[in-house]
């Protein structure tokens, strides 16, 4: 079985976690809508998971809505001592499947009991503010009043940890101006990397940094040009992805998500997975024309 240990530990606030953990998004139906195809199978991932070592675990209860939290409490309550289960809030699902903003303090602090309930804990380990500006870019404006009712909830104890989502770096300023910041969620990979500044000056501060969608964005020429580079490792382009990510900074915590117990198992490999420095250059190479479109 793989060691997803050799990738290291992080702290999230006080709990200190693998950097190796597993989001569940995908344990919802298409869109991230309604059931699963093959309800046993996303229990036995989220199973094997924790019995693979895995002690993060990211979700929200805008996954299906409910759906995602629900199978989680289902596969895995009472929880490990030792397990975080990070979640966020900050948008509602349509009946259509749409993805609409929840960001008043009311529908926040509505949010967060009703993650309380479907997965039946009496405080929440982290729960990330997502803020809803282009779909996966940040933009700009404050955040104040919304990080600040999410920090009223947690002096009341209903939460332990607070975390951004989808946030420039003004923004995380300003946050850390109301309370501690446990970690960022941001959209980063090989070829998206405008946040290359923010994960040096989170990892100096202490913060981890959470990248979403590890193969998001590329062109078909990159991808061809990782599969390349992945076909000589004799690994995926996804472990590869990954792999790259544990070394670009130790800050840096993944949840690489799937619904499939054969890509759970590839993708936790890519913990034991260690890059050359050849490798790593290459792996610019095929970054590089991403960075100057961005």
């Amino acid at each position: 079985m793989t060691d997803i240990a050799k990738a290291g530990r992080f702290p999230l606030g006080d709990l200190r976690v693998k950097r190796m953990g597993y989001g569940a998004m995908q344990l919802a139906g298409p869109g991230v809508f309604g059931p699963p195809k093959d309800r046993p199978q996303a229990l036995a991932v989220l199973r094997e998971a924790v019995a693979s070592g895995v002690d993060h675990i990211d979700t929200s209860d805008f996954y299906g809505p409910y759906v995602v939290n629900e199978l989680i409490r289902e596969a895995l309550h009472p929880y490990p001592d030792d397990l975080v289960i990070v979640t966020k809030v900050g948008a509602v699902r349509g009946p259509d499947a749409s993805w609409n903003p929840a960001q008043t303090p009311a529908e926040l602090t509505r949010a967060v009991h009703d993650n309380l309930r479907n997965l039946r804990v009496d405080s929440l380990d982290v729960v990330n503010l997502r803020i809803t500006g282009a779909v996966h870019e940040p933009s700009e404006g404050s955040i104040a009043e919304r990080f600040a009712a999410l920090a009223e909830l947690q002096r009341q104890g209903l939460i332990k940890h607070l975390g951004l989502s989808n946030v420039t770096s003004a923004q995380v300023s300003e946050a850390l101006g109301i309370a501690e910041v446990a970690c960022v969620q941001n959209l980063y990979n090989l070829v998206h990397r405008a946040d290359d500044a923010m994960v040096n000056a989170l990892a100096a501060k202490g913060i981890a940094y959470v990248p979403f969608f590890p193969l998001g964005g590329f062109s078909p020429l990159q991808s061809e040009a990782l599969s390349s580079v992945a076909a000589s490792l004799g690994a995926t382009p996804m472990q590869v992805a990954l792999a790259w990510l544990l070394q670009r900074a130790p800050n840096i915590l993944l949840i690489p998500g799937t619904s499939s117990l054969a890509h759970l198992r590839e993708n936790l490999a890519a913990a034991e997975l260690a890059l050359s420095g050849d490798v790593l250059s290459q792996l610019d190479a095929i970054g590089k024309q991403g960075r100057e479109h961005e």
